[in-house]
């Protein structure tokens, strides 16, 4: 792919407007968190979800993805549902919902008691445009590796009839990960570099999401990067990206944030108007 002037780059203005300025077809990946309900205050700025959410599915590749995290507000004890909302809404535009993922959280901030237990998770859902392409799937330990198992056996889940067909003995010494992925919050030296964002998610999940789903060289796209964690760990791992926010001062977080692993200093922030006028994306 060449490498365009929009590449690499974090761009502040509005991600609606940026986005109908990219070629269809041309984003490998997604991953970003939107300011959901009002759990995020975010400087007053509106977030059109079901115009975002059309232009994503415009941009995406077939076969590429849309990594969504996001969470429900509790209004008058009871959950927004604005999270499935969401799902539905992308599913209602085109994408499949290819996963229901968990972030949870090992370092909870402790809630007050409301007659409900603490929350510890958020979503972290995996639209599709069409079949998956590319997943690369992280692998662990087995808990029993080797060990012989008698009559054990694996369930098939892809079939209707839910039976046990295939006998599990030796257990394997690595298996799949599993779709609850675990993270101490804002505690690691490379996400406190974040801190001055009010809802950062942790590098390793953007790295873990980012290594599942794309491949080195890919175009991974944060239409609300906020402190910029998607764009500095697709940088890292070898893809390009393109990060956009509507707050310039996020824009200036993230920007210092590229530049603390640069080589080479860090373009100035562009801003929406520049973009629309000049940054006529052509992507291969």
């Amino acid at each position: 792919m060449e490498n365009y002037e929009f590449v690499n780059h974090i761009l502040h203005g509005d991600c609606l407007h940026i986005m109908q300025k990219m070629n269809a077809d041309s984003v490998d990946m997604v991953l970003t968190s939107p300011p959901y309900d009002n759990l995020r205050t975010y400087n007053g700025f509106i977030f059109p979800f079901q115009n975002i959410a059309r232009q994503l599915y415009r941009v995406v590749k077939k076969g590429g993805v849309v990594v969504w995290v996001v969470n429900d507000a509790t209004v008058d004890g009871s959950e927004t549902g604005t999270s499935f909302t969401q799902a539905l809404f992308f599913k209602e535009v085109g994408f499949n919902l290819h996963d229901t993922m968990i972030f949870r959280k090992k370092n909870p901030i402790p809630q007050i008691y409301r007659k409900r237990y603490n929350n510890e998770f958020e979503y972290m859902f995996v639209f599709s445009k069409g079949p998956v392409e590319t997943h690369n799937p992280i692998m662990v330990d087995c808990l029993h590796a080797g060990l012989e198992l008698n009559g054990t056996t694996y369930k098939n889940y892809s079939k209707s009839e839910q039976k046990r067909e295939k006998m599990a003995s030796p257990v394997k010494s690595k298996k799949i990960k599993g779709n609850i992925w675990e993270y101490v919050v804002g505690k690691n030296l490379e996400d406190q570099e974040a801190k001055d964002h009010p809802a950062p998610f942790p590098c390793e999940l953007a790295r873990d999401h980012i290594s599942s789903w794309s491949n080195a060289g890919d175009l991974i796209l944060d239409p609300m990067c906020g402190s910029g964690t998607t764009c500095k760990v697709a940088k890292q791992m070898g893809r390009n990206f393109v990060g956009i926010d509507i707050s310039e001062q996020y824009c200036e977080l993230a920007k210092r944030r590229l530049a603390i692993h640069s080589e080479v200093p860090f373009n100035k922030t562009r801003n929406d108007e520049y973009a629309q006028g000049h940054f006529l994306f052509q992507m291969s």
